[in-house]
């Protein structure tokens, strides 16, 4: 089904504003990176910059299969989204590139991107030196949400 198909059922397009205004508001989403099988799906954390990016920040371990990946990737995805009910949901889905923030350009974000949602355990083991920042360039974006109950789930008033 195509998202003009799904229209139909109470599905809207967000216009720029919606998306920015979402994505401004969330903190948390899912990067898809390619690879040689089925995608890299890895959930993070991230920080918008409330025009055409979002930034992420890498927690490294001895080897980073993520880092390699996004090394490798001439294009890459980022989907946010919320669904308070089954009948109440945001999506946001973004095509862009990602590239690495080189550590003398870290001040200009770090701390908007250390501010950004992350588990705990993450926030307590982050030092200097097993961490890198990643911006992620938006090149397209499509934001989609429901806008209430689709034709046939309304209650019979007569019932």
């Amino acid at each position: 089904m195509t998202v003009d198909e799904i229209t139909e059922y109470d599905v809207d397009r967000m216009s720029d504003e919606e998306i920015r205004g979402f994505l401004s508001s969330h903190s948390v989403g899912v990067l898809g990176l390619p690879t040689d099988g089925a995608p890299s799906l890895r959930p993070m954390s991230f920080w918008f910059d409330g025009e055409s990016g979002l930034y992420l920040l890498y927690f490294l371990g001895e080897s980073s299969r993520k880092v390699e990946l996004s090394e490798q990737a001439d294009v890459a995805r980022f989907l946010v989204y919320s669904a308070e009910t089954t009948f109440t949901w945001r999506s946001v889905l973004l095509t862009g590139t990602l590239n690495e923030v080189p550590k003398s350009e870290w001040k200009t974000v770090q701390e908007d991107v250390e501010s950004a949602w992350r588990p705990d355990a993450l926030k307590q083991a982050l030092t200097d030196d097993n961490i890198r920042i990643y911006q992620f360039r938006i090149d397209e974006q499509t934001g989609l949400r429901s806008t209430g109950i689709p034709p046939g789930f309304e209650e019979d008033p007569t019932a």
